[in-house]
């Protein structure tokens, strides 16, 4: 019985893609942030809104 359900789990593509884009969006809004504003919590709160965008996207890409 072990078998089938792990076996139904590698059939089914990954969903992370929410957790790609705020493990890079995080990082690289910091960036931005610290360059264009000069304030590092602007920058991340932005790159973490764009990255869990982007991730939701691919993710709903990837269901069809």
């Amino acid at each position: 019985m072990a078998e089938d359900g792990s076996s139904r789990q590698a059939d089914k593509p990954s969903q992370n893609g929410v957790a790609i884009g705020i493990a890079l969006g995080l990082p690289f809004g910091a960036l931005i942030g610290m360059l264009f504003f000069d304030n590092i919590a602007i920058g991340a709160g932005i790159g973490l809104s764009l990255g869990i965008a982007v991730g939701a996207a691919m993710d709903a890409s990837r269901k069809r």
